[in-house]
């Protein structure tokens, strides 16, 4: 049984490959084209897909779009008729559902195959049910109750569930324009980050602030006995948010005159950040964890067990994540490494095996290395082209010599196995240094990342020693919990240790990151420390996928060495990054 899963039209395009209820590989089509949050046709990443599997089009039984432009029609209608102003601009966006009933034309003629030789049967799965079936379809869990939020996906902004074995049963929905997730983008942008997926890089800003303006803000959204309402007075209405033009999203102003009368002036982009920013970002990150954890205790009510499974953009607010466990009666998470948009390809196409066609459950994702892989010839071909000089070291003294380079300050490229599946580099596709080096986080922000300066690196840690570094031993094997640093280790995590004495962690087990278990094990031997620093691979662009992609970033930044497949690199006569002098922080 072979069903592709697809996200299409639609941010964060993707595509996944599911063969008896097991996700074989999934991709999203930033990672091919190199066009960051693409909302197009992921045509590149469906051949990624076949291609992975060793099937054509022809061989596939089933599609899966996670998308249903006829659900929610009475309340799309009721809102047309409230803002009929808005009209116009909400017909646009709808048009563009126009193709989703031209998938098998579309399909065809990028997969040079006649449509009359495909047999697919075409399903659509409304958008927030996709994204619950891409965690608890994932989780291994037999049952868990379900939350999905997000900006909104079919007019829908919030799903609460009950997932039980093969089902997913809805228990309340959220529609347009009561949204957390619109709520969080328009204060973002309100405070001069404007660009579509901004809002993660306002959460480590928010540690900076005050409680000086959470009053004002609390009053922008209000809970409620059945979820949360937000003051519409503070927006512009829906349809005037956001577009879709040559397959880019482009943000449209959010914020209403009220938000202009109760703070000023929005600031402009890139401008200086000032006490006014911190504390609405502080405001807006304490009120959405409020909000939130009101509606995981309103869902516990009516699911009353332990175990949480959640997705949906906000679902990568790991600020929040990390808190749920105190707040709520929850005792466990799984959260989809893919818990964006992205990950809808992997959910519509599961919804579809394990709901609409009945078959067992017998796989869980233990693992977000679900995209391509390169060989040792593929890679020494690519150095090759590049002129590039390299070693292979022996197989025995490879990760000991990586390892050295990172005890001693080096900047590392890391570039190993099969490319991860969603947002965070888990150590396939990273960027590793010393986690205790003082000045690491300036020197990775001024010679690679150009980051700004109040957000935190991540700490990749062996599993078992989670506890004695963290004050928290929930697993977070796809970096999406913050849980805070134990008083006593945070001078030795100082690079990752955020200005709250919290870190982004990633738990790393040996069954499922082998190769970066190990090389975490090789760094402890040399410092004491089981901990490194790991960010994405890239420089202001999609992680890298492919080898000529890692090494023209290797080449093009400061980045000391590159250790990629069996090869290491390394660029002569270069200071390790940690003993040079640190550039001072664009910080307070």
């Amino acid at each position: 049984m072979l069903i592709l899963g697809i996200n299409m039209l639609h941010p964060d395009a993707s595509a996944a490959i599911v063969q008896d209820g097991k996700v074989l590989f999934a991709i999203a089509e930033e990672r091919l084209n190199r066009k960051k949050h693409y909302a197009g046709m992921p045509l590149l990443a469906v051949k990624a897909c076949l291609r992975a599997a060793g099937v054509r089009l022809s061989d596939v039984d089933h599609v899966a779009i996670g998308r249903d432009v006829h659900a929610n029609r009475a309340e799309k209608i009721k809102y047309a008729l409230a803002y009929p102003r808005q009209l116009p601009a909400y017909l646009k966006l709808a048009r563009r559902g126009v193709r989703f009933d031209e998938v098998r034309t579309l399909l065809a003629g990028a997969m040079d195959e006649d449509p009359a030789c495909l047999r697919f049967r075409e399903h659509h799965v409304e958008h927030h049910i996709a994204h619950i079936a891409s965690s608890f379809y994932c989780s291994g869990w037999d049952a868990a109750a379900g939350l999905s939020y997000d900006g909104s996906g079919d007019f829908v902004t919030t799903m609460l569930a009950d997932c039980r074995g093969t089902e997913i049963k809805v228990l309340g929905k959220s529609f347009v324009p009561d949204s957390l997730g619109a709520f969080y983008t328009m204060i973002c942008e309100f405070i001069g980050y404007r660009q579509y997926g901004d809002e993660g890089k306002v959460m480590g800003l928010a540690p900076y602030g005050s409680d000086r303006l959470y009053k004002q803000v609390k009053n922008i959204v209000r809970k409620t006995d059945a979820g949360f309402h937000l003051d519409r007075d503070y927006f512009l209405p829906f349809a005037s948010q956001l577009t879709i033009e040559d397959d880019r999203v482009l943000r449209r102003r959010r914020f209403g005159d009220r938000m202009l009368e109760s703070f000023g002036p929005p600031r402009e982009p890139r401008s200086e950040l000032g006490e006014r920013e911190r504390d609405l970002a502080f405001a807006m990150q304490r009120r959405f964890e409020e909000v939130a954890f009101h509606l995981m205790r309103l869902l516990h009510r009516q699911v009353p067990l332990d175990r949480l499974v959640l997705a949906g953009g906000a679902a990568l607010n790991s600020v929040a994540n990390g808190k749920l466990l105190d707040a709520t009666p929850f005792r466990e998470t799984w959260i989809q490494p893919a818990c964006g948009d992205d990950g809808l390809a992997v959910g519509a196409a599961l919804y579809v095996h394990h709901s609409v066609l009945g078959k067992p459950r017998e796989h869980r994702m233990t693992t977000a290395a679900l995209g391509p892989e390169y060989s040792e010839a593929e890679i020494r071909q690519a150095l090759d082209a590049a002129n590039v000089c390299y070693e292979r070291p022996t197989p025995g003294a490879y990760l000991g010599l990586v390892a050295e380079r990172i005890a001693a300050g080096d900047v590392v490229g890391w570039f190993q196995g099969r490319m991860e599946w969603g947002p965070r580099a888990l150590g396939n596709r990273s960027i590793l240094c010393h986690p205790g080096h003082p000045g690491m986080k300036e020197i990775l922000n001024s010679r690679i990342k150009n980051r700004e300066w109040f957000r935190p690196f991540a700490p990749s840690i062996l599993a078992e020693r989670q506890s004695e570094y963290f004050e928290r031993d929930h697993p977070s094997p796809f970096m999406l919990h913050v849980f805070k640093i134990r008083p006593e280790k945070r001078k030795e995590l100082c690079a990752v240790n955020h200005v709250d004495d919290t870190g982004r962690l990633q738990s790393v087990d040996r069954e499922s990151s082998p190769l970066y278990y190990e090389l975490i094990r090789e760094f402890e031997k040399r410092t004491g420390t089981p901990v490194v620093l790991n960010t994405s691979f890239n420089e202001n662009e999609p992680i890298v996928c492919r080898p000529e992609e890692a090494i023209d970033c290797y080449q093009r930044t400061k980045m000391d060495v590159l250790a990629i497949g069996p090869f290491l690199a390394r660029k002569v006569g270069v200071v390790p990054a940690a003993v040079r002098p640190a550039v001072p922080p664009g910080g307070p």
